[in-house]
This record gives structure tokens, C-alpha cells and sequence, in this order.
């Protein structure tokens, strides 16, 4: 990246300067659909504008957390720039992706009145995983979030202790019998906290996020939000 001549972390448009790294016309390409404020599906215009906040699957069966914010759909431009994040060692675009995530937060706030959570908790790779990648890509953008919005980030409460396969391509049965017993969580650590925000990449049928949470959830916090870039 040229830390002189700014310019869109996208299109490389040049910017008059560096705050968002994101041009205007980039930034309004993103997908930003309103959205079940539990899972991340998509709502109807219907149910949007009779100003439903929840879907209907939420009503019957909730996940493990109580609030998803998302920045938008998994769609150019901001499916391209996660995977570079993610895949091409574009490391530095968690800045980027951050400050997209922060906007998404605030906006969410203000439709939903939540409060924020007492710290901020990144879903962890396997040790393996992260030694190849060189890198979680979720933990950087914890780390930005944390000192952003003055929350704490614990890296240590919620532990992958099994190598799994990757989730996409496989069927439900597949990703709960792929995740059993991949993750433990610190049950000393866990009794300091009463609210979390997890922070995920991409969020896809949200199985990873739910295990995770309803181990929070076993350990007595009570209150669990989700915090991703993108929902499929």
C-alpha cells in the first residue's frame, strides 16, 4: 500500500484522504439489505416496511445469541475485499474492514437500543490453521474494534482445541458432527463477563457462531451478540 498517494482499497481510485480507505461509489456498491437483527436473514420489503425487526424463523426457533450485526451481504465489492483480507495476505485491510463493521454497529444501535457488550471475543482458528494463514483474520478485526469502541478483547476465553474441516459444502448434519467438540471455553475467564460480542468473518448458516455461543451460554454469560463482515 502507498502510505502517500491515497487511494480506494478497491477500485485504487485516488482519495483526497485516507480515512475509510473506501471510495463513495465503492462504498455504496455494498449490499446493505435490511436484515433479521438475530440470524442476518434477509427480510422482505414487506416486513421491513411494517418495521419488523426479526424474521420468523427467529420467533420459532432463536440461535444461541441475542443480536447479529453485519455489514452486509457476502457481494462485490465487499466479498472481494474479505477475501483478500482473508487469502491474500492483505492483512493491513482490517482497518478498512473495521470501520465498516463500527459504522454497522452504530447504525445498529440505534434501530435496536442495545447496550454494548463488557468485551469482545474473536472466533478462533486452530493453531495450525492460523500458523499457515500466518494470521486470524478475526482477531485483527477484534483488535481494531476493541480500541475503537474502549471494550476489552480476551483471546483467551474461547479455546479451538480439534482441527475441523472447513464448513463450506457440507451439509447441516455434517457441521455439527464437524464441530463437536472443537471449541472449549475458559469457565474461570467466562464468570468475569455477563455480555460478549463474538467476531466472525463471513457467517454462513451461523453453525460455527451457535456451538460457540451455546457454550457461552453453558459457561452463565448471558447476554451474546455476533459481530460479522458479511452474511451469505
Amino acid at each position: 500500500m502507498n502510505w502517500f498517494n491515497f487511494s480506494c482499497v478497491h477500485c485504487q481510485k485516488p482519495l483526497n484522504f485516507a480515512h475509510r480507505y473506501l471510495c463513495y461509489q465503492c462504498d455504496k456498491q455494498i449490499s446493505r439489505l435490511n436484515y433479521c437483527g438475530r440470524c442476518g436473514a434477509v427480510l422482505s420489503k414487506n416486513q421491513a416496511f411494517r418495521g419488523q425487526m426479526f424474521c420468523g424463523n427467529c420467533a420459532k426457533q432463536p440461535p444461541n445469541w441475542q443480536q447479529m450485526v453485519v455489514i452486509g451481504r457476502y457481494q462485490p465489492p465487499l466479498s472481494t475485499l474479505i477475501h483478500q483480507f482473508k487469502f491474500q495476505n492483505r492483512y493491513y485491510l482490517d482497518r478498512t474492514l473495521a470501520q465498516l463493521m463500527l459504522l454497522a454497529i452504530y447504525d445498529a444501535r440505534r434501530e435496536y437500543l442495545f447496550s454494548l457488550p463488557e468485551v469482545i471475543i474473536p472466533v478462533p482458528l486452530h493453531h495450525f490453521r492460523q500458523w499457515y494463514r500466518g494470521y486470524n483474520q478475526a482477531y485483527l478485526i477484534a483488535k481494531q474494534l476493541s480500541r475503537q469502541l474502549s471494550i476489552p478483547l480476551d483471546n483467551k476465553l474461547v479455546v479451538r482445541q480439534k482441527y475441523t474441516k472447513m464448513q463450506r459444502g457440507l451439509n447441516e448434519k455434517a457441521r455439527r458432527s464437524n464441530l463437536h467438540n472443537a471449541f472449549s471455553v475458559n469457565i474461570k475467564r467466562a464468570k468475569q463477563y455477563h455480555s460478549i460480542a463474538l467476531i466472525d468473518d463471513v457467517i454462513t448458516t451461523g453453525s460455527t457462531l451457535n456451538e460457540i455461543a451455546k457454550l457461552l451460554k453453558q459457561a452463565g454469560i448471558n447476554v451474546i451478540h455476533v459481530w460479522g463482515l458479511a452474511k451469505t
